[in-house]
């Protein structure tokens, strides 16, 4: 079974602290706003890309990347239609300024650059740790030894 061959589940994704610094940078040397901090995307990076992209190596073979595809496309499409179209040009809500980067895209009534982060997260991030968990459970290690490489220790004969 491949999912035997794989020895630990969680790798270290070093660019993803560059994406956290780019973004404070950003903020405070370009956005219109800059006061504050990029809490919203240094949440969603820590929160959802960091454990993704940590992941991404030893799930990759194993993604249906023809249902991701379809999946993706309909999460964005509902995305769009509601927060882009409705949500924020009629005010329903908006985000806090001095929490965002200051990265807006005009075209949709001035959205940040983090709701559209968002919604491609949702399906990635979902994606990715379906498939890891699947690969947990297939190995029928104990989550410590699967997750960071643990070899089990020897285990006691029963009497």
């Amino acid at each position: 079974m491949e999912s035997n061959k794989i020895d630990r589940l969680l790798r270290f994704h070093p660019p993803s602290l560059i994406l956290i610094v780019a973004a404070v940078v950003y903020k405070k040397a370009l956005s219109p706003i800059r006061e504050g901090f990029p809490e919203y995307f240094t949440f969603l990076v820590s929160v959802a890309f960091v454990p993704s992209l940590s992941f991404f190596p030893i799930a990759r073979p194993f993604i249906n990347w023809r249902a991701f595809s379809l999946t993706h496309f309909f999460i964005l499409l509902v995305s769009l239609l509601w927060e882009a179209t409705l949500a924020v040009p009629y005010q329903w809500w908006d985000y806090q300024p001095k929490q965002m980067m200051g990265l807006r895209i005009g075209a949709w009534t001035g959205l940040p650059i983090e709701a559209v982060c968002v919604w491609i997260a949702v399906t990635y991030t979902t994606v990715v740790v379906f498939e890891i968990v699947k690969l947990w459970q297939a190995s029928e290690k104990p989550a410590k030894d699967a997750f960071l490489g643990f070899k089990n220790s020897p285990r006691r004969h029963e009497k």
